[in-house]
């Protein structure tokens, strides 16, 4: 059970470690890289080859701005890919909010899908990239299914509010 995390810019870094603590608390191992698909293209094409080498299952791409990360990704693997839009860090001159890499993230051509989160929602990735794992592996569904019904608890017992 492997995942691999890729990011643009080591400004994103905090945004997507909310990605790894998921994974980490579902005992999923993973592997992050910080390389940009406008700067560096051959670089991230060997990456993208090594770790479908090495057994990764799932990859999970943030970016900003443009958001090429995750499409570029998809269109160098058939591996699920699942992308992050962020909003740019370094530049809020944009004033976008990260709309520009949400469009840019889900508007992908047809037959290159890219599975969208929502803006800024690493979590949410690293969420739905254990689901994808958990039909394979027995014993991660089983964290899933613990966790959503701890969740399901956790809302039984806040239910009942006074106001």
């Amino acid at each position: 059970m492997k995942v691999a995390i890729f990011f643009g810019s080591k400004s994103d870094t905090e945004s997507m470690k909310k990605a790894a603590a998921v994974l980490k608390e579902f005992g999923v191992e993973y592997k992050a890289f910080v390389i940009s698909a406008h700067r560096a293209g051959e670089l991230l094409r060997k990456t993208v080859s090594q770790v479908e080498a090495e057994g990764y299952e799932v990859i999970i791409a943030g970016a900003g701005l443009a958001a090429a990360l995750p499409g570029v990704i998809a269109g160098m693997t058939t591996l699920p890919v699942i992308g992050v839009p962020l909003e740019c860090v370094s530049d809020k001159s944009n004033g976008l909010g990260g709309m520009d890499a949400l469009l840019s993230v889900v508007q992908m051509p047809p037959q290159i899908p890219v599975a969208t989160v929502g803006i800024g929602n690493a979590k949410n990735a690293a969420y739905l990239a254990v689901q994808i794992l958990s039909i394979k592996y027995p014993e991660l569904k089983e964290k899933v299914l613990a966790f959503r019904k701890k969740l399901s608890d956790d809302a039984e017992k806040n239910k009942d509010i006074d106001l």
